[in-house]
C-alpha cells in the first residue's frame, strides 16, 4: 500500500503534501501520518514542514539527496514567487550563486529563514501592490513560480539587500536582456520612488537610454542600502553614491 502511494505521488512530481494523499486515496488523517512517520524512517521520504514532503529517489542516500531548492521553497509558503537573486541568477542576470534561496510573498509568515537539507531559505514579506510580475517556469514535472526578468530588477532595486548589493542589479541592467517598455512600467507600478532614482543613475551610469518618470523629493537615498553610508551626492537623481568608484568602474 505504501509503494503503491509513493508511486503515484512520484509520477506528479517530487514533492508533495499530505492534501495530495488525503485527495487521492481514502485514508483516515491518522493513519496516514503513521504511514508517513514509517516512510521517512525509512528513507523513502523527506519531511520539508509539517505535511510537507519530497521523495526520495530509489539508489540515493537519505542524506545526500537534494531535489532542486525552488520545488523546495515552493511549499514553504503561499502565494509564494522565486525572486530577488535567486531570479537573477536562474537568468543568467548575474554570475554570482547565492547561497541563499529568496521567495516573496504577500503571506505573513512566522519562521522568515529556514534551513532544509544545507541550504538556506529566506521568505521576504511585501505589500499586496509589489506581488505581480510572475511568470512561470519548469522544474523537471513540475512547475514553480518565478518573477521575471523586469520584475526582478525591479525588485533587486527596491531591496538591494536581497540580491548581494546594486552592482549586481547593475551588471542585469547592462545586459540588455529584458523589454525595456515592461521595465519602466513596473517602476511606476511598484510605487517607490527609490526604484526610480537608483535605476535612472544606473541607466546614466551604463548609458542605457530609458523613460523614467520625474521625481519629486528633497531627501537624499542611498544608492546601496547594504554599503557604508558616506558618499558624493548625485542631485539629479537624489541619491548618495555609497559605492567605491572603482566597484562601478568595474561595470563599464
Amino acid at each position: 500500500m505504501r509503494i503503491d502511494i509513493l508511486d503515484k505521488l512520484a509520477k506528479k512530481g517530487d514533492v508533495f503534501t499530505i492534501n495530495d494523499i488525503a485527495n487521492e486515496f481514502n485514508i483516515q488523517r491518522n493513519v496516514l501520518w503513521v504511514m508517513l512517520s514509517r516512510l521517512e524512517k525509512g528513507g523513502w521520504i523527506k519531511r520539508i514542514e509539517r505535511g510537507k514532503y519530497l521523495i526520495i529517489p530509489l539508489g540515493r542516500e537519505k542524506d545526500r539527496y537534494t531535489v532542486n531548492e525552488f520545488l523546495i521553497g515552493s511549499l514553504l509558503v503561499d502565494p509564494y514567487a522565486i525572486a530577488y537573486w535567486s531570479a537573477l541568477n536562474h537568468y543568467g542576470l548575474t554570475e554570482q550563486i547565492p547561497n541563499t534561496v529568496f521567495i516573496q510573498t504577500t503571506s505573513r509568515k512566522d519562521i522568515r529563514e529556514k534551513r532544509i537539507l544545507g541550504v538556506k531559505y529566506k521568505i521576504v514579506r511585501i505589500k499586496e501592490h509589489k506581488f505581480f510580475g510572475i511568470g512561470n517556469t519548469w522544474i523537471d514535472y513540475d512547475q514553480i513560480n518565478i518573477t521575471d526578468k523586469e520584475k526582478t530588477i525591479v525588485d533587486c532595486l527596491d531591496k538591494p539587500q536581497y540580491c548581494g548589493g546594486i552592482v549586481e542589479v547593475a551588471k542585469a541592467i547592462k545586459s540588455g536582456e529584458y523589454d525595456k517598455y515592461r521595465l519602466v512600467e513596473y517602476t511606476k507600478k511598484i510605487n517607490n520612488t527609490g526604484v526610480i532614482r537608483r535605476l535612472g543613475y544606473l541607466c546614466d551610469y551604463l548609458d542605457v537610454d530609458i523613460n523614467l518618470p520625474a521625481i519629486n523629493t528633497r531627501s537624499y537615498l542611498y544608492l546601496d542600502p547594504t554599503m557604508t553610508h558616506e558618499g558624493p551626492k548625485d542631485s539629479k537623481w537624489m541619491l548618495i553614491v555609497n559605492l567605491d568608484e572603482k566597484i562601478l568602474g568595474d561595470l563599464e
